[in-house]
């Protein structure tokens, strides 16, 4: 009795229309199907010689090395894609050396100061890294807090948020505003939004017109829904100031450790966006541009609502496909909102806004994330806040997002609902009941 021989067979073209009629070796089902692939991987046959019937010939061994191909497919008859993969790589490479050479920065060259508002956990992160760039570059801190300007200088750590770090040697604290400010190249803002304008105000006569001021600020003024682009000119009483929104998926504890980061810098004027994007882009942090203000500012402060209300789904234990759905919801409430105000879409879906709310949605390090964790599992906001030591700007921003998305016409079911728990007038279990119980309607 002869052995039973597996027959050979042909995939079916890609480009058989309808009309096309088969021939007799070509496989009924497609190469994708589960018929044909799990045919594809059967063992190869085992043959039996005709002059001793079922006897054994040893079985050839495949051979799925890189070399055993035949005119680019391997021995299964597929396509090796790798030579392809390669060469695309290849390009990349290619084209970011040529890019570099074409765009050398002498930004960095030409900064001999740069300061710092606000010596939190952001601000000190951003100076390190700044600092860390050029050796002789000045970096000042501008603070308040006269002790922790004493121990920074004195033991060049920020022993209130980052203890076990040591700063570079050439950031320095002050709190004097004059010194600080003199001759600066550059100055980020890292002020809590609600503190801001009295901030400024307060060092407005200090501050050189032309000086270009980069936000690391994300929220919206409380009284006045207005954002730092708007904040800053009008607290230093020159609407000509120079202005930059600096946002991404971003926390300090690992921009200080050097981890692999991704951030925007947005400007109207693409010149000094360019310019920050090369005082600041290094071999762990990766700045892109745009033009965009108004969503990288938006997305960065609506954020921090969505955030506490994926912190209350995650302190109430409801569960993976609450949270999913909640963030969904929740950036589209932001994309709506954002698009009425004139920022672009593809923002909104960018590091700024999708890669920004991941983070702090979904990362146990997020401040406001944190704080929703605490309202989901019963905590009243007020022991929450005497208990931190950091500002989760989305407590404070809920309201004026409220009332932002009524001035646009906007409605925003989930970070209503968070500013309604927040003012302690909805608890997060009644909440959960009346969102899940609005009509249901077509997706936008």
């Amino acid at each position: 009795m002869t052995a039973l021989q597996f027959q050979p067979v042909e995939p079916p073209s890609p480009f058989l229309n309808s009309s096309s009629k088969p021939n007799k070796t070509t496989w009924k089902h497609p190469p994708y199907s589960p018929s044909y692939c799990s045919f594809r991987h059967l063992p190869p046959p085992l043959p039996c010689s005709a002059s001793t019937p079922g006897a054994e010939e040893e079985t050839p061994s495949r051979n799925y090395d890189s070399t055993a191909t035949n005119g680019g497919r391997d021995i299964d008859g597929l396509v090796d894609r790798r030579p392809v993969v390669r060469l695309a790589w290849e390009k990349l490479l290619r084209w970011s050396r040529s890019w570099r050479s074409k765009n050398k920065a002498d930004v960095l060259r030409r900064t001999n100061k740069v300061v710092v508002l606000g010596g939190g956990s952001f601000g000190t992160a951003m100076a390190a890294h700044v600092a860390s760039r050029k050796s002789d570059l000045e970096v000042h801190l501008l603070l308040r807090d006269p002790s922790l300007c004493e121990s920074i200088n004195l033991h060049h750590c920020n022993c209130k948020y980052f203890p076990q770090h040591k700063l570079p040697v050439n950031v320095t604290a002050t709190t004097d505003p004059k010194a600080a400010l003199i001759g600066a190249d550059y100055c980020f803002h890292a002020v809590p939004v609600q503190f801001s304008s009295l901030f400024l105000e307060s060092i407005a006569d200090c501050v050189d017109p032309g000086l270009p001021f980069i936000s690391l600020s994300k929220g919206l003024e409380l009284n006045t829904l207005r954002t730092m682009s708007q904040i800053i000119p009008k607290a230093l009483k020159n609407p000509r100031q120079p202005f930059v929104a600096l946002s991404g998926p971003s926390f300090a504890l690992e921009l200080m450790n050097r981890l692999p980061t991704a951030m925007v810098v947005a400007s109207k004027d693409k010149r000094l966006a360019n310019a920050a994007q090369q005082l600041l882009a290094s071999s762990h942090l990766r700045i892109s541009t745009s033009s965009d203000v108004t969503g990288v500012e938006i997305a960065g402060a609506l954020k921090n609502v969505l955030a506490i209300a994926a912190g209350i789904v995650e302190g109430m234990n409801l569960g993976n496909n609450s949270m999913a759905a909640l963030v969904a919801q929740g950036c589209s409430e932001i994309r709506w909102l954002a698009t009425k105000m004139g920022a672009k879409p593809e923002t909104i879906t960018g590091l700024s806004g999708t890669g920004d709310i991941m983070l702090t949605c979904f990362v146990s390090l997020s401040r406001n994330r944190t704080v929703g964790v605490r309202l989901g599992s019963g905590e009243s906001l007020e022991s929450i806040l005497n208990s931190m030591n950091q500002v989760a700007e989305g407590v404070s921003t809920a309201g004026a997002v409220v009332a932002l998305a009524q001035k646009y016409k906007v409605k925003v079911p989930v970070l209503t609902a968070v500013a309604r728990i927040i003012d302690n007038e909805l608890t997060p279990q009644k909440a959960v009941l009346e969102l899940m119980s609005l009509p249901q309607v077509e997706e936008v």
